[in-house]
């Protein structure tokens, strides 16, 4: 394909100039890097990208939506159904090429740009979702206190994080995660609150509470357990329902790990990402592991899945523990207990909004220094914020208003059905440039044992993750149809076809191909993070050898 041709099809946003030189007409986008001055920062330590990743992940899908998946699935059917979930992730591209562009730049340079295009849009909506939705969630939570509609505390929470975000990615870093031995900060807490409910819950199972009642595996048998039974006044078949109960909690395991992919966003503001993305990865997949199946475990022992107080998408009352935790301290009589819990949660779920906002708003710049969004977008002030991006997202969190006209529980059923329709898309996506990622090292003789990070179980465990996340995206809205209802079949599914729109309009458009294996550019833009590593690294050697605390902060 000639330059003048390429030109003729670049988005609006792009220019010719910018067309890498090595693309064999299959790129129709920039593979450097940005410039320093339109740049993000590279500011955030392995620690801080682990726990931004936590953050994003725990919050509503564990701590509130787990009420319901516990009702549908019963006890083993909610730990089966996360455990299955849990197993799908990502990891060599982000820690191979640390590039600001995000999972679009990805989709774009291993598979086609049209994938990276509908990508970018996908992850966009989603997290336009998912804020206001947690900012959702924090209004349940503080219902149980006040009885009072969330569109009181709205405007306060969506300021909140928005500020936060405005500060700069060094202080959101620090916020939700410092290394200071003098005093905690968002994320140091919640982990500090996340062991402390494990704790709990282990105690009060063993009789550690005030009616000394040691219950056990009580909870797993009949009529609370192990198995739940959904829909059984629709299907009249007992194993039916016992097996769709598993299959609802596949959804909202979808929905509560939707967030832990987010280190592949973060990488473009990672210090020393060669090294501090393999060490994130790591230390995020034990601690989804451990905070994950052992807090869906726990909760299963000491909430009977049949009791009302359970927080149940469309049914919940204004006031009703939003999650099981507050449900648990409450059947043991425990007092004041759960207003501490109560308020830890909410620490959770607004700490996820802020996590997600900041996301999203990433995407946006992303796709802005790609070409494929309006260049104000790409606008950084002088502390890499990208403060139109960030400006934008923020005016969606007005959704969360929707709860004014509807029920906070069936708003909330709605972003669900959303974020996780997105989600699902975007695991999707990344699971496939994955598998074109390694076909690619293949066909031009490059092994994956030199690779900063080499992933286990591959490429196995990619089409794992395709195959699986295809299915439950598929199948995921089965419920809307016993009976049929418009609300929650629409926004199960409206994401699958605006993903195909998104590809189809601009591969027809700009007219792009998808990439075979040997002419995937695996060189444009190394040089770039390899001077800033250097750089770094340096740094660090001219400030002399690390103190006893900052050590021990960096292995935190």
């Amino acid at each position: 394909m000639a330059s003048d041709d390429i030109e003729k099809k670049l988005p609006a946003t792009g220019s010719a100039s910018s067309v890498s030189e090595n693309n064999n007409g299959y790129y129709e986008e920039d593979l450097h890097e940005p410039p320093p001055e339109s740049s993000l920062h590279r500011g955030l330590k392995a620690r801080q990208i682990s726990m931004i990743a936590l953050g994003g992940a725990v919050g509503t899908g564990l701590i509130i939506g787990s009420g319901t998946a516990l009702r549908r699935g019963g006890p083993l059917g909610l730990l089966l159904g996360y455990s299955y979930v849990g197993m799908i992730g990502l990891g060599e591209m982000a820690a191979f090429l640390p590039h600001k562009k995000g999972f679009s730049g990805y989709a774009s340079r291993f598979v086609d740009p049209a994938m990276g295009f509908a990508l970018g849009y996908n992850y966009l909506l989603k997290y336009l979702i998912v804020t206001p939705n947690n900012i959702n969630a924090a209004g349940v939570v503080v219902q149980y206190w006040t009885g009072r509609s969330i569109s009181q505390f709205g405007c306060i929470f969506i300021a909140g994080i928005f500020i936060v975000n405005l500060l700069g990615v060094r202080v959101f870093g620090e916020l939700e995660f410092c290394h200071s031995a003098d005093w905690f900060t968002v994320d140091s807490i919640k982990v500090i609150a996340l062991i402390g409910l494990l704790l709990m819950g282990i105690i009060i199972d063993l009789g550690g509470n005030p009616q000394h009642d040691r219950i056990g595996f009580r909870y797993w048998k009949a009529p609370n357990g192990p198995m739940g039974h959904y829909l059984l006044d629709q299907v009249h078949n007992e194993h039916l329902s016992i097996f769709l109960g598993f299959w609802a909690t596949l959804v909202n395991a979808l929905f509560a790990f939707i967030g832990t992919e987010l280190i592949g966003v973060t990488v473009g503001e990672a210090e020393n990402p060669r090294k501090n993305i393999p060490k994130a990865i790591r230390r995020t997949f034990w601690r989804i592991l451990v905070f994950y199946v052992g807090g869906v475990f726990v909760i299963g022992l000491i909430v009977p899945s049949t009791d009302d107080s359970l927080f149940v998408a469309t049914k919940s009352k204004t006031g009703a523990a939003a999650s099981p935790f507050v449900v648990a301290t409450t059947l043991v009589g425990i007092k004041v207990l759960n207003h501490i819990v109560n308020g830890a949660i909410l620490i959770f779920v607004m700490s996820a909004a802020n996590s997600d906002l900041y996301i999203g708003s990433r995407t946006l710049y992303a796709l802005a220094v790609e070409g494929k969004a309006p260049k104000i977008f790409a606008r950084v002030n002088r502390m890499g914020v990208p403060y139109p991006a960030l400006i934008l997202c923020t005016l969606f969190c007005g959704l969360v208003f929707l709860n004014v006209s509807s029920s906070s529980a069936k708003v909330f059923t709605w972003f669900v059905n959303l974020v996780s329709t997105f989600g699902a898309i975007t695991w999707i996506c990344i699971a496939y440039a994955h598998i074109a990622f390694m076909n690619a090292l293949k066909a031009q003789g490059m092994s994956r044992d030199k690779l900063p990070y080499k992933a286990p179980f591959q490429p196995f465990g990619s089409w794992f993750a395709l195959i699986s996340t295809v299915i439950i995206t598929i199948f995921k809205g089965f419920d809307t149809f016993m009976p049929f209802t418009v609300d929650t079949f629409i926004t199960s599914y409206i994401g699958i076809p605006v993903f195909i729109v998104f590809y189809v309009g601009y591969k027809v458009y700009y007219k792009t191909k998808v990439i075979p294996p040997e002419h995937v550019d695996l060189v444009t833009g190394l040089d770039s993070i390899n001077e800033e590593e250097a750089r770094f690294l340096a740094a660090q050697a001219a400030a002399g050898p690390r103190t006893r605390w900052q050590k021990f902060g960096d292995a935190l």
